[in-house]
Parts: C-alpha cells; structure tokens; sequence
C-alpha cells in the first residue's frame, strides 16, 4: 500500500522536473536568441526585407555649339523568342514578325530552329519598332528594355565625340575624356520590400528617378565639320592618300570649331571598324611639319632681334652645312632675298641663313618656350607630346638648327602646329585648343564650364602683324596661290615635307603634304591647317592642301558671315 502510493508522487515529481527542464532551456534559447545572436539575426532580416537599387540613368547627350545633338541616349529593347512557347506555328510568327523586324522569313525560322529558347531577334530594337511588336500579344516573344547611345551624326564627329561600349562606358573621344561630365549623378537606395518579394511603395523616396537636364556643348560647329570632312575626303580620294586631317581653331580662345580625320569610322556600329580609327591622329601622331613652320621660325626671328622686317638674305640654291647639303625643293638660286620672299618661295637657303642669325641655344628655348616636346593639353584624350633632341645635341651640331628651319629633325602633332599658328593671329598668345564649351540646362543656362590656363604671351604683335604680312605674299603671290579668296585677304604657308621613317631617315617615296591658312591678315582670328598624309602624283601642299583650306575659309566665311577685307572692299570701289 505504501508503495503505490509513493508512485503517483514520483510520477508527478518526474513531470515537474521536465516541465522546469523545459522551461530553463527555453529560457536560455531566448536568451541565446534575444541577446547573444540578437545583432546577427537583425541584420540577416534587414537583408530578407530590405533591397539595395541602383538605377540606371542615361547619360548626358552631346550637342554641338548650335544645339544640334551628337550623342543622345535612348530607350532600346532586345527581343527574345522563345519558340517552346508559340500558340502558331514557327513559320507563321516568322511571317508576321519578318516586316517589322527588317528580317527574312527564311532568316527568322532558321533562327526559331536553333534552341527551344532563349533565342535573342534583335538587341537595339527601336521603341516604335517595340510597339509594333507588343501590339502583337504573340506568346513566346520576350522583350527587355534597356538604354542605348545614339549618334544622329553618325560617322560626322566620330574623331571629336567618340563612342561607347556594351557596357555604356566611354572609349574614344570626349565620351573618354569626359566620362565624368557624361556621367550623372546616381545615388544607391535602399527600399523595403514585403514578404511577396514586392517593393513597398511608401518606402520609395519621392522623385528618386528624376534627373537633371544637363547638357554637355561642344565648340564644333556642325556645317563647318560637314563641310571640312566633304572637302578632305574629295582630296584623299584624287590623291589615294593614305590619311588626312583638318583642324578650324579660333585663335582668341582655341576653341575648335571643326575637327576632322579621315578616315573614319560611324560610333553606332564601332564593332564593325579597326581599332586604329578609334584614335584622333591629329591629336595622337606625330610629324615633322615642314614648310607649314617657316612663319613661326620667322617671328621667332624677328622677337629675338637677330632680324630685321626688312633683311635681305643670299639664297644661292644650296648651302653646305658641315657634311650636309641643303637645298631648296626646286633648286633654284633666288639671289638677294626678302623675309617675304623666303616665305613666298619656301627658301629652305634663306631660312638656314636667318637661323644662322641666332645663336643655338637662344633658338632652342625659343622652341621651347613655343611649346615643342610638350603637349598642348587639350581635353580630348590620347594626346602625344611633340618631340625635339636635347639642348646639348641641338647645339653640339650646325646642321640641327638648319634643318629646323625649314620644319624637320623634331615633330610634333597637327593640333600642336594649329595651336602655333594661332599664336600669329591673336596677337602673339598660346592658348589651349579645346573642344568642351561646358555644361548647359535645357534652357540655354551655364552650369559649369571649364578652367582653360590663361593665354601665354610668346609674341609681340607687331611681330606677329609682320609675319601675317608676309604670308599674304604667299597666297596673293607665291606657292599659296590656289588658296585665294576674292575679297579676302588670306594669310597661308605650304608644307610639302619628307616622311620620317621610324628606322631613321626620311622615306623615297613618301611625303606628307599641308596647308596653314590664317583669315584674315585684316582682322586675324581664324586658323585652318589642313594635312593629308602619303599623297601620290603631283602631290604638293599647294595641290592638295591648299584647296582644302580654301574650301573650308568659304564654308567658313558663309557660317559666320565674316565681311571682305576693307583694304580689298576700298580698291574695289576705287
């Protein structure tokens, strides 16, 4: 009896005992839960609730100083098929969608025949042309949006704009350059989301994908590029030349108002061109200028006092220079000379003799102090500095001096040979070519615009006024002649220059050809420099350079609506 009484109690005891169990390891799991592991399981459901968004916003378009647009981005679908999903047959889905999408019947069905899905029709498709294809309610057709850059130009600005990739990041041009004006701002969100996976709208700042209206201009002007790229290619293609450039710069400020290479290539379908023409050579090559730098040589001449305007120089058609003939291009022996002269027939005597008139290292830090070796810092990408020897190589030898007078033994690029010569039009000041006039709202408002170095005083301007003088001669009456203009007085100077070979030496039978022109000598303010590279038959500057000039200062003189000379317009009237 006492026994099956104490088993009741033991029972109970037992239970109670588990229940107090229980309940103390409950305990310590919430506190395990609550306080140890607390912060880990707080941010593991902020993870669960919460998503991480990062919009993407199209890039800024590209205008150029007329508004005209360049590069714009634009809303694009790619199309998918999958075939496993079609309510009509194959061949019936490929003749409804072969009109829209610009595609064979037969094309689309070999297409449809490949996989069961996943088939990709098209991967720009059009928004209008994207209309057209929902407006089907075809099962079995997919499309996804994404953005696209488009260049209304095409192939017109190619060498300034560039282009972008796949993956919408810039690699040539000012979409290079300037991927960070290009770029707008966009900041990472962080929105709650339900349990069905679906964003909580009340959690969705107000507004967070709108932009700004920002613009980047150019200082291109459209007609004037289409008009230089028309004449370059019309000369390239009579000359089979290999390459050529034209630059239009304004030489107050050393805006570029036209910058062409050719050839060329169309940023819509980059894939589709050789990598070399991703490069602006006129920005990234380097040449020996020739002729094209005797003016400069001249003003350095006339700073320096080594000369004076009216000094006379013997030009006996070739001159000995240690063991080094140098003679003029035609071998002609034009006596006692003028400065105007020289330029007038490209005297390569008469330069040697001017330059004799200075001392080495005087001359060397004049072309320094010019520029050469250096870059000229632009805002386009890719730029190589010019190159020229050490001082102590240019002094140790006679012949170094000589032949930079007349434009060989040191190179540099086409912009750099521009941005000299605008040094002989505004005055005697280096300033920094640059194609970014800066940022724009939508109604026309500055918002940003770049920090350009100030001008660098090299000249005098009576010095340069002299030298502007003289190049006159050339076109009125020297080797220039075929860039005369009726009512306009036109500076210029041609270049028919050896071709460097990269093993040393110059090439037999292959010469680079050019053309500076300055408008006008009255009231100096444009450069146009015009290079065409590995011309053949009666390739000279002043074949094939010169009329590119001439015909880019009339686009020119149209465009901006630039008066005659008033020394012309009076002998008219007289």
């Amino acid at each position: 009896m006492t026994k099956l009484s104490q088993l009741p109690r033991f029972r109970l005891l037992l239970i109670w005992g588990m229940l107090i169990a229980g309940g103390i390891g409950l305990l310590l799991n919430l506190y395990r839960l609550q306080v140890v592991q607390a912060p880990m399981l707080e941010e593991k459901a902020r993870e669960q609730q919460m998503i991480y968004l990062r919009p993407f916003v199209p890039r800024r378009p590209i205008v150029d100083r007329n508004d005209n647009v360049l590069a714009v981005d634009r809303r694009v679908y790619t199309l998918y098929a999958h075939p496993k999903l079609f309510k009509s047959s194959k061949q019936q889905v490929a003749v409804t969608l072969a009109p829209i999408l610009g595609k064979s019947q037969t094309e689309l069905e070999k297409l449809f025949n490949q996989q069961a899905s996943g088939i990709r029709l098209s991967y720009t498709l059009a928004e209008e042309v994207a209309d057209q294809v929902a407006r089907l309610n075809m099962d079995g057709l997919e499309m996804i949006q994404q953005y696209s850059r488009l260049y209304p130009q095409q192939d017109l600005a190619a060498d300034v704009v560039g282009y972008v990739d796949v993956d919408h990041r810039g690699q040539a041009g000012i979409e290079y350059s300037q991927e960070d004006l290009l770029e707008r701002a966009v900041r990472t969100l962080r929105l709650s989301r339900a349990g069905n996976g679906s964003l909580m709208p009340d959690h969705v700042p107000e507004g967070f994908l709108h932009f700004d209206e920002l613009r980047l201009q150019l200082t291109l002007d459209s007609r004037l590029q289409r008009a230089a790229r028309f004449a370059l290619k019309e000369k390239i293609e009579q000359f089979n030349a290999k390459r050529g450039t034209v630059i239009v710069m304004d030489a107050l400020d050393g805006s570029l108002l036209a910058l062409v290479s050719e050839p060329t290539y169309n940023p819509n379908k980059y894939y589709n061109f050789d990598v070399g023409l991703f490069k602006n050579w006129a920005l990234t090559d380097l040449y020996e200028p020739g002729s094209t730098f005797k003016p400069l040589n001249v003003a350095i001449a006339l700073e320096t006092g080594a000369i004076q305007p009216d000094s006379l120089f013997n030009d006996t058609g070739s001159i000995q220079i240690g063991k080094w003939s140098i003679a003029n291009y035609d071998k002609i022996a034009h006596g006692t000379i003028s400065l105007t002269q020289i330029l007038k027939y490209s005297s390569n005597v008469g330069m040697v003799r001017m330059i004799q008139q200075m001392k080495p290292g005087v001359y060397y830090d004049w072309l320094e102090r010019l520029g050469l070796g250096q870059k000229v810092e632009t805002d386009l990408p890719f730029e190589a500095p010019g190159q020229i020897k050490s001082q102590r190589e240019f002094t140790a030898s006679p012949v170094e001096p000589a032949t930079a007078s007349f434009g060989q033994g040191f190179s540099l690029t086409p912009m750099q040979l521009a941005q000299m010569h605008a040094t002989l039009a505004n005055g005697g000041k280096l300033v920094t070519p640059h194609v970014i006039q800066g940022l724009f709202d939508s109604n026309g408002q500055l918002y940003w615009q770049p920090h350009l170095s100030a001008p660098r005083p090299i000249f005098s301007p009576g010095t340069t006024q002299s030298v502007l003088e003289m190049m006159e001669a050339v076109v009125s009456e020297g080797t220039g002649k075929v860039a005369q203009i009726p009512g306009y007085r036109v500076a210029g100077k041609t270049g028919t220059a050896q071709k460097a070979s990269p093993a040393g030496g110059y090439f037999t039978n292959a010469k680079i050809t050019s053309f500076v022109g300055i408008l006008s000598v009255d009231s100096p303010r444009y450069v146009v420099l015009a290079v065409v590279d590995e011309p053949k038959g009666n390739a000279f500057g002043s074949t094939v350079a010169a009329p590119i000039v001439k015909s880019v200062m009339e686009a020119l003189i149209a465009i901006e609506r630039i008066p005659p000379s008033e020394s012309t317009t009076a002998s008219t009237e007289r």
